[in-house]
């Protein structure tokens, strides 16, 4: 059979479809949008840019949906773990405002927005004039050796007797242990875990917000108000259910419950300065003689830490392991704003179940007696 000149051969109809799907493959590739494949890209929307955890849900909270908020990090990776990427960059590079928590939390920042190159860029500071607390400060510097030198009222009466294990090389330590950039710098960091603080927090943010977005004022004014009230609703409840526990101390992993700890009058013992650090024996008596003096029912670990800590200290001193959320990373509900609020009320639970919870058990059961109380009343009228 003669072929014909004006029909393709099978060789060229292949060629030809490989060069249609190749075609179809590389559109479909650019029409993907790159960094979370969760997010879909509004760019007719102001394009905020947010660090962690708490700052995306104090961020969502006030913007609504004037704005698209994107987290930078993976909601499953906290910034001690952080390892900027390219891509991370590229996020920087276009986006309109970057929100922080600041304090140098996030200390992988300076590098990345000096390479992204916008000089359009905003950059909001949640922590802009909140009170701090100084690292050495923390526990009237019992853990730095340095107790006689300073006098911090928060901790006055405050006694570790047996302790001496923790010298001026704790400093160092930390900053040998420090991972993803992160050695908690000149001040703890942890400021949003105060609701007290985080209300400061979510004001700077609509400040910054309205600064950059005139325009959105009166929505981002409305929203941060519903949303501080509900922070000030939390701040009572757990002004409330932990006054029966004043003074007391509660056990963490790592040193974030500072801020929490003061706003709250109870003290705080963490078995390491950071994650990833390893603990020491002196570490480990100094938790247990504050778990002992407060005899309490549960240690709280974290859902970020490796491993299972606190197992076999819990074992010695025949108590429970609980959890103590820090809320540097989560699931993938933990992007939500309200997320921030529940995520405290579990914390708030724990913390009253290590203490022993007696008077929190006690609340719901006087409103059952009081209606228990009139039945026979209503008895005697039948009668």
């Amino acid at each position: 059979m003669t072929p014909n000149p004006s029909r393709p051969s099978r060789l060229q109809q292949c060629q030809l479809s490989i060069a249609l799907l190749s075609a179809l493959a590389l559109g479909s590739c650019a029409s993907t949008p790159s960094g979370d494949p969760n997010t879909t890209q509004d760019d007719s929307k102001l394009q905020v840019t947010t660090t962690f955890l708490p700052i995306t849900n104090f961020t969502k909270a006030v913007a609504g949906d004037r704005a698209q908020v994107t987290q930078l990090l993976p909601n499953n990776i906290g910034p001690h773990d952080y390892q900027a990427k390219p891509e991370d960059v590229q996020k920087l590079a276009k986006t309109d405002i970057l929100v922080m928590n600041g304090l140098e939390m996030e200390a992988f920042l300076e590098d990345m927005v000096k390479n992204a190159g916008n000089s359009e860029l905003a950059m909001v500071d949640s922590s802009e004039g909140i009170a701090v607390i100084p690292n050495e400060e923390e526990h009237g510097d019992d853990h730095k050796g340095e107790k006689d030198e300073h006098d911090h009222e928060d901790h006055e009466g405050e006694d570790h007797q047996d302790e001496d294990h923790a010298e001026d090389k704790d400093h160092d330590e930390e900053k040998d242990h420090a991972e993803g950039g992160h050695d908690h710098g000149e001040n703890n960091p942890h400021i949003w875990l105060d609701p007290k603080r985080a209300i400061q927090q979510v004001e700077n943010i609509r400040d910054g917000l309205i600064k950059a977005d005139p325009d959105g004022k009166s929505t981002y004014e409305v929203n941060a108000a519903a949303y501080i009230d509900q922070l000030k609703k939390l701040d009572t409840e757990f002004t409330e259910q932990l006054k029966p526990y004043a003074g007391k101390t509660f056990v963490t992993y790592h040193d974030f419950a500072d801020y929490f700890a003061r706003s709250y009058d109870l003290k705080v013992e963490y078995l390491v300065g950071i994650p990833h650090e390893n603990a020491s024996p002196e570490d480990v008596k100094r938790v247990i003689n504050a778990a002992n003096s407060s005899n309490l029912k549960t240690l709280l670990s974290e859902p970020q830490a490796s491993g299972n800590p606190f197992t076999a200290l819990a074992q010695d001193l025949k108590v429970q392991v609980g959890t103590f959320d820090p809320l540097e990373s989560g699931g993938t509900d933990a992007l939500e704003a309200d997320y921030y609020l529940s995520a405290m009320r579990a914390n708030l639970k724990n913390l009253t179940t290590a203490f022993g919870s007696q008077p929190q058990a006690w609340v719901p059961v006087q409103p059952r007696q009081r209606t228990v109380a009139t039945l026979p009343q209503w008895s005697l009228v039948k009668f």
